[in-house]
């Protein structure tokens, strides 16, 4: 806006007047990125968001194929903290002053990991060997967020807007839906409601967990490591109390529940998640998560064979439907 003075060719001072009409066409017009970098750094935030889903999503079914291999929650579960905690364990050594729980303090980290440590893993993995993959990644993704809601109700006094509400009766619904045919014992689905209530439970144990979390002000790396290292400490109790066949499974069995549970789900889904909420925003990343259910359903059939009801099916798309709306809302 600014204006030359007589031939001289130097720039002469923005008046007033130009000084008001730039500030006016810069609000009206989008801001762009300052660095050039910033469009990559979306893409790349978009890429971790999808990575972490397809993780999640491929965990069910990876859970599942355990069952399959003979190997139980307890095998499971001292494969992926043994992997994790060791991997986390340098890490962990630099970063937590006082080692191994950090800034927060013994009685929040054992707290946490009795929520989303072992006892969560030994509850997730149990429903496995009672429901198909699918229930997995449609009941604990899907009450989640009805009983956060609940919680933060009851405990701070936070109400949820009418649009998230309508999201979480529909996740209700669905959820009901697509349990229908576990709750009334059929046939095909005998003994599923087993493994649908130990997901209910996850549900409710990993609410309770980011609650606190939240209220705490705990940063998520560290919550991951202590969650990791006190689990990986307790893994020995799990051994002598319940059932562990390690020593008779097949190698290939082993590795892949250490590979994937311990690596990817353990350290990688956290990083990639961790990384999408930096790049994108926590409420952008949360997103993602309906995507969770949808990488199931294909990597079942895919993997396992595991075909989906029609109610099922229903009821996934109900789920799903109703998560988006209740991610997309105001939290007001």
């Amino acid at each position: 806006m600014a204006r030359h003075s007589g031939g001289t060719g130097r720039r002469a001072p923005p008046s007033k007047k130009d000084m008001a009409v730039s500030e006016i066409e810069s609000e009206a017009e989008p801001q762009r990125p300052i660095l050039p970098g910033a469009g990559r750094g979306v893409t790349i935030g978009i890429a971790c968001g999808l990575a972490a889903a397809l993780i999640w999503g491929v965990q069910a079914v990876v859970s599942r194929q355990s069952v399959a291999d003979g190997l139980t929650a307890a095998d499971v579960t001292i494969l992926r903290f043994a992997a994790a905690g060791l991997l986390l364990l340098p890490l962990a050594w630099r970063r937590m002053r006082p080692f191994p729980v950090g800034a927060l303090g013994w009685r929040r980290a054992l707290l946490l990991t009795l929520l989303a440590g072992a006892p969560y893993s030994l509850a997730l993995v149990g429903g496995a060997a009672f429901a198909p993959a699918l229930h997995s990644s449609i009941v604990t993704p899907g009450l989640i967020p009805v009983f956060t809601a609940a919680l933060v109700f009851l405990v701070l006094g936070e109400r949820a807007s009418p649009a998230r509400l309508a999201g979480l009766a529909l996740v209700l619904l669905g959820v009901l839906l697509f349990s229908w045919e576990a709750l009334a014992d059929t046939p095909s689905r005998a003994g599923a409601w087993i493994g649908d209530l130990l997901f209910v439970l996850t549900a409710v144990m990993w609410s309770l967990f980011g609650l606190l979390t939240k209220r705490w002000g705990a940063d998520a790396v560290d919550v991951t490591i202590v969650t990791c290292l006190l689990s990986l400490v307790s893994l020995p109790l799990v051994a002598l109390s319940m059932p562990v066949t390690l020593l008779q499974a097949e190698a290939g069995a082993v590795i892949l529940q250490t590979l994937y549970q311990g690596v990817l789900v353990g350290v990688g889904a956290l990083f990639f998640y961790t990384r999408a909420v930096a790049l994108l925003g926590a409420a952008r990343a949360a997103l993602f998560l309906p995507l969770v259910p949808v990488v199931t359903a294909a990597a079942g059939v895919a993997l396992l064979a595991e075909w989906p009801s029609r109610l099922e099916v229903a009821g996934m798309v109900i789920v799903i439907s109703g998560m988006t709306l209740a991610l997309r809302a105001r939290t007001g």
